[in-house]
């Protein structure tokens, strides 16, 4: 195989998505899968299978890839600022699809609707839950969605990311997080005499702590993506273990300088720069757990070992998981999917690129 590659392992990606279906089944929460982390439309069709309410994308671009593949409810979970450009592809996504679209102004609701003009589509208000990003207070989100009552815009809920999970110890306040602020939101909501049903959130590492009707929480919906796969974050965070990451990359060995020191072909152009503080470096290397990769170029990934531990020869092919598996499906047009460590096809990166 020439590398480096992108392999996923079916049977792996497989049971990580029965799990998560599973899951949330078990907690009453519909699970609404993020379809920014696979890109795939194969993957859809599969979490579809498994029960999945429709599919999560963050971008009008990965909404069209994904609606031309055959899925029907979608939810665009930003706030889409809706100029001219992007006006004429939404209202043919409302025509087309069920769609909803993220807000958290009146601002972004005005232009949203005129973009619409009418056709059918739905929003959600965001809120923020402490991850300081996009959303509004959770109090405000009643404001929001008056808003877009005003507008036309039929009001579903409200979502939240929790997004501040993806550090050591912080799953579980980010979850708790999560429940108050939209617990706050809904009622905000309620308030203002709208009471959209849904109440979304989810993240990854969160995920599993997040409490649903069936235990009486608040949380009807979950959205999370990189569970699909895992990848080196989520070992190191504990969420996962090795053997239940479903993507790698394949690399060779193409250099070795000097002792303690080799030079993989895997850089970051294809294992992307995303490499947070509390990571020991780009990625893990099942194979030689003392290596640790301590430097990227576009297409070099420097390796150190420990001197007198096992290390690969210049020619031979390592296994890297990548930190961040969203950026690595978004850097390359298809993957190898593996099963019983033989390569049974090759799936097409469906929402590559579209990132707008």
């Amino acid at each position: 195989m020439v590398t480096p590659a992108v392999v996923v392992d079916r049977g792996t990606l497989d049971a990580n998505l029965r799990a998560m279906a599973d899951s949330a089944a078990h907690r009453g929460i519909a699970l609404r899968p993020h379809g920014k982390t696979h890109k795939s439309a194969e993957i859809a069709r599969r979490q579809l299978a498994l029960g999945a309410a429709g599919l999560t994308v963050a971008t009008v671009g990965e909404a069209e890839a994904f609606a031309a593949a055959g899925v029907s409810d979608i939810f665009i979970a930003y706030p889409v600022w809706a100029d001219a450009a992007r006006s004429g592809r939404l209202r043919d996504l409302a025509g087309r699809i069920q769609l909803s679209v993220g807000v958290d102004s009146a601002a972004g609701v005005r232009e949203l609707a005129a973009a619409l003009a009418g056709a059918p589509a739905q929003v959600l208000v965001e809120v923020d839950c402490g991850l300081r990003r996009s959303g509004v207070a959770p109090a405000d989100a009643g404001a929001v969605a008056a808003a877009a009552d005003a507008a036309g815009l039929p009001v579903a809920g409200v979502f939240t990311f929790p997004g501040h999970s993806y550090a050591p110890g912080a799953p579980v306040p980010a979850a708790e997080d999560e429940a108050a602020a939209l617990t706050a939101g809904s009622a905000s909501l309620a308030d203002a005499g709208l009471p959209g049903p849904v109440r979304s959130g989810g993240s990854t590492p969160s995920a599993s702590l997040s409490l649903g009707p069936a235990s009486d929480g608040p949380v009807t919906e979950l959205r999370p993506g990189v569970y699909a796969f895992n990848d080196a974050q989520q070992v190191v965070l504990g969420v996962c273990a090795v053997d239940q990451v479903a993507l790698a990359v394949l690399a060779t060995v193409v250099s070795v300088p000097t002792a303690g020191r080799f030079i993989l072909d895997s850089g970051a152009k294809v294992l992307g720069q995303d490499r947070p503080a509390w990571a020991p470096g780009h990625g893990l290397l099942p194979g030689y757990p003392d290596a640790v990769i301590t430097g990227l170029w576009e297409h070099h990934a420097v390796v150190r070992h420990q001197a007198g531990q096992p290390a690969p020869r210049a020619g031979d092919q390592v296994v890297v998981l990548p930190n961040h598996v969203c950026t690595v499906m978004n850097l390359v047009d298809s993957v190898y999917v593996a099963e019983d460590g033989q390569v049974v096809d090759v799936w097409p990166v469906t929402a590559r690129g579209r990132n707008t």
